[in-house]
């Protein structure tokens, strides 16, 4: 089911252009902020109900609006809808945190360390077979047949979930707090579609501030609320803890840096040589499959490392988190300063699929380790919150600097050659993957910030969290 989320991301990045072209529209940043800001707003809600009604049943719910957001993108006569059916397959975004939650339920505990490694960095391996199977379904029956092949491939899987996986038994006993989930998704949203937008209407527009301040208003009104319902949507006693509190941190800043560097990536091999700008291979969609397959294998191998020292000596998942952030770090910071020969661009990629791998599996473990099976899909939804968001929020960062400074200036010729498209220069390239960098060394920061010694949050038998003297020696002081 996660390999489904990273190749819906890979598929719709390679076939932008076509869909674009199609529909005549300006505006295909919305294909992946539409699924990103959707994913981000449910999420808590999600989780939620998880912990109320059932992981599975949750899990199943997500999966069948996902594909029947694929069946709207496949036949969208406008490009409204089928912003629509992209906002609906952000359904996927909750699975990421569903099943390592259900996971944690079902498992033997001796398991569970490597059963959501492999299943979290199992996104990894994904990255070497989707461009061969997003050129091949492009080129051969266009566009639209992205979305079929996701329709079938998500209604086949979650036939096996329904067949295959029994639910979680476990159940936090509350009320719904539905003007939290609205406070809370809402102000996401506009964050969200501020900082996306910003670059195009601009920083100081009146609709970039609205979106931007309104969206920071009704989360603190969420806050606010959460503080003094007794059973808000995410308890704040339990985000205020440092044990949860820096691995949402760390999480956000680890996908930040993954999503950001798979998007500068083919863009960096599929510029043409020929060009001048010191970097680009010319390779086809299918050739970055060279560059791209590096990376995923050694985010499955990253993954298990974790499963392996977690789940059999007892490594520390923060140590594990750690050392994703320097691995990724170093190969950004590498890519960065030498991005011109295939080889190194192939072992910096490496690196950066290793720190991720590593970084992906020690956020579950961590999580399971600082909080208690009750509360584990409405805690982890917050992670996924910020696993949305940072990927969402650093590409613009990245390309508002770009476009604003480094943008490469050929003679008429060659531009109309391009037919419009904007290149960048080597040195814009290189503040890129410097911000790539930067937000790994964040992750570092965040992962050493965690308690040597974490304890887990204990639930009354009422099902309101309490803070005992563990508690409040692990608290991030406000």
């Amino acid at each position: 089911m996660l390999e489904m989320l990273a190749i819906s991301y890979i598929m719709i990045a390679t076939a932008l252009p076509y869909i674009a072209k199609h529909y005549q529209t300006t505006q295909g940043a919305w294909l992946l902020t539409a699924f990103l800001l959707f994913g981000a707003m449910v999420a808590p809600l999600l989780g939620k109900l998880a912990d109320l009604y059932g992981k599975r049943l949750m899990l199943l719910v997500c999966v069948f609006g996902a594909a029947l957001g694929s069946l709207v993108s496949a036949v969208a006569p406008t490009y409204s809808i089928l912003i629509v059916g992209r906002a609906l397959t952000g359904l996927l975004v909750a699975c990421l945190f569903l099943s390592y939650s259900l996971i944690r339920d079902v498992f033997p505990p001796k398991t569970i360390a490597l059963a959501v490694s492999i299943a979290t960095s199992g996104m990894g391996i994904i990255a070497i077979p989707a461009p061969f199977i997003t050129g091949w379904l492009i080129d051969g029956f266009g566009f639209r047949s992205i979305f079929w092949f996701t329709l079938i491939a998500l209604a086949v899987l979650g036939t096996l979930i329904l067949f295959t996986t029994q639910e979680s038994t476990i159940r936090q006993h509350a009320r719904l707090d539905l003007l939290g989930a609205i406070l809370l998704g809402a102000g996401i949203a506009g964050v969200l579609v501020g900082v996306s937008f910003g670059p195009t209407w601009g920083w100081a527009a009146t609709s970039t501030l609205a979106y931007l301040i309104g969206g920071v208003v009704l989360i603190g009104a969420w806050l606010v609320s959460a503080g003094k319902l007794s059973d808000p949507l995410i308890d704040i006693k339990v985000l205020r803890r440092r044990s949860v509190a820096f691995t949402v941190l760390a999480a956000g800043c680890i996908y930040g840096v993954s999503g950001l560097y798979t998007m500068l990536l083919p863009m960096l091999v599929m510029t043409p040589k020929e060009l001048g700008l010191g970097y680009g291979f010319g390779s086809t969609a299918e050739g970055t499959a060279i560059f791209q397959a590096p990376l995923g294998l050694f985010t499955v191998i990253g993954g298990v490392i974790v499963g392996v020292l977690v789940g059999r000596i007892g490594a520390k998942p923060r140590i594990m988190m750690a050392a994703g952030a320097v691995s990724a770090g170093f190969g950004c910071l590498f890519t960065a300063f030498s991005h011109d020969d295939k080889l190194l661009i192939i072992v910096f990629g490496a690196l950066v699929g290793l720190g991720m791998g590593l970084g992906y599996a020690a956020v579950p473990n961590l999580l399971i380790e600082a909080v208690p099976p009750q509360l584990q899909a409405s805690t982890a939804s917050i992670a996924g919150v910020f696993q949305s968001v940072f990927p969402a929020v650093l590409p613009v960062i990245a390309f508002t600097v770009m476009n604003n400074s480094f943008t490469a200036v050929f003679p008429p010729e060659i531009t109309k050659m391009l037919g419009g498209a904007v290149m960048y220069t080597s040195d814009g390239f290189k503040i890129a993957y410097l911000i790539a960098a930067v937000t790994a060394v964040g992750c570092l920061l965040a992962a050493l910030a965690l308690p040597s010694r974490i304890t887990q949050l204990q639930v009354p038998s009422d099902g309101a969290p309490a803070v005992d003297e563990a508690d409040r020696e692990d608290a991030v002081v406000a």
